[in-house]
């Protein structure tokens, strides 16, 4: 597909801009390289219930968690968030590898690459409610790959950051085993990620970075553990799949189970609500400059909210994040009849901030419209129902993406 409004997004650069970058940039590329997200979670505080392990946290232990990229870059750096913890902590070794396989803490051999901090250290301190960069590292992230980001903590980290529901596996280990390729011996696995938040890669072609802000539809629920089958994967996918590719964006998938856009929920991994998350899940991410809004579909079947708080919220996204400049993206909400929740009644409201959305916002992914039966509107395709009856599968997750106008993004 042709994609010309981001291609005029890339000319609307000041003729001014470009004769001096053509003239300070190597015959290697059109556009020196600039940082740009291309892999990122949305943490949260730990579970009251350990759920993960989450509460415990680790002591003299490494984590092992596999990502996958969207766009490609010549350099890399990580970012570690201690936003949630209870203390500062120490990483003691951290680094990078490939896996020999899709989803494998074994890693290829000789791929192992040690990240450093704040000028060449191989620890770091995170201090409570802080974040850290790792220094500019030397490795090419192919686009659309998975990486191994291994990090040692050697005293008790106390409370984690994490991302309860990753849909991705994360392997634990005793003692430091960032330069260890193995990845047998392992003493437990979780489905989730800690205390990383991002991957950025320096690219001569990525303009800015997509963030998805968005509950477990976009965080993947029910689709296939260690598949990247996420609706944003299939986006970043068609994205990197589709010339040309000045101005491809990263896509940073922000996604929270359970979250709401107007309260916190009562289980903590789910979140606090969209509206406070904006300053770390949207305006702390790299390069941002458009954001895809799903949300809303849990006020309404978990908290019980009517049309106007539910549209009042979204009103308030929009509306800041365009006062920041960055184009917004806002889904409809998806059919779940079938799932224990869904009422008539609930049908209705969900029905009314449809037609808000579509009426109201000036750009429109229509989830609704993708995942709903022709036959009977307040259910899911068959096809692309994963069993619960509100969730996509990796078919319906897919549909989702290729509903996304990437001319604006």
């Amino acid at each position: 597909m042709f994609k010309p409004m981001r291609v005029l997004a890339v000319l609307a650069v000041t003729a001014t801009t470009l004769v001096a970058t053509a003239a300070a940039t190597p015959a290697t590329g059109f556009l020196p390289p600039r940082w740009t997200g291309s892999w990122g979670t949305a943490l949260t505080a730990a579970s009251a219930t350990n759920t993960s392990g989450s509460l415990v946290g680790f002591t003299d232990q490494s984590v092992r968690m596999i990502v996958r990229t969207s766009v490609a870059g010549e350099k890399m750096r990580i970012r570690l968030s201690n936003a949630f913890g209870v203390q500062a902590i120490t990483v003691g070794h951290a680094t990078v590898g490939t896996p020999s396989a899709s989803g494998s803490p074994e890693l290829v051999a000789g791929s192992i690459k040690e990240l450093t901090f704040n000028g060449g250290s191989e620890s770091v301190t995170i201090y409570k409610g802080s974040e850290v960069l790792s220094d500019p590292l030397d490795f090419a992230v192919p686009a659309l790959s998975e990486l191994a980001v291994t990090l040692y903590f050697p005293t008790a980290t106390g409370a984690t950051s994490f991302h309860w529901t990753a849909r991705q596996t994360s392997y634990i280990y005793a003692g430091d085993q960032a330069e260890n390729p193995a990845g047998a011996g392992n003493t437990a696995a979780f489905n989730s990620f800690y205390f990383l938040a991002g991957v950025d890669v320096t690219s001569r072609t990525a303009l800015g970075t997509v963030v998805v802000l968005g509950d477990s539809i976009s965080d993947g629920f029910n689709t296939t553990l260690n598949g990247n089958k996420r609706w944003p994967d299939a986006l970043a996918s068609r994205i990197v799949g589709t010339a040309p590719h000045l101005g491809d964006p990263g896509v940073l998938n922000e996604g929270l189970s359970g979250n709401q856009i107007t309260d916190a929920g009562a289980f903590i991994p789910v979140g606090t609500n969209a509206l406070s998350r904006l300053d770390s899940d949207v305006y702390g991410q790299t390069g941002v400059r458009s954001v895809i809004i799903e949300l809303g579909i849990n006020d309404l079947q978990i908290a019980g909210h009517p049309a106007d708080r539910i549209i009042g919220g979204l009103r308030q996204l929009v509306a800041q994040l365009e006062a920041k400049g960055l184009r917004v993206l806002v889904c409809t909400l998806g059919p779940f009849e079938g799932f224990p929740s869904w009422t008539a009644d609930r049908e209705v409201i969900r029905n009314t901030v449809n037609a808000y959305i579509r009426g109201e916002i000036d750009h429109v992914v229509d989830m609704d419209a993708v995942l709903r039966d022709p036959a009977a509107p307040s259910k899911v395709k068959a096809e692309f129902d994963s069993g619960d009856h509100i969730h996509p599968n990796d078919v319906g997750s897919a549909a989702v993406a290729a509903a996304v106008p990437l001319w604006l993004l």
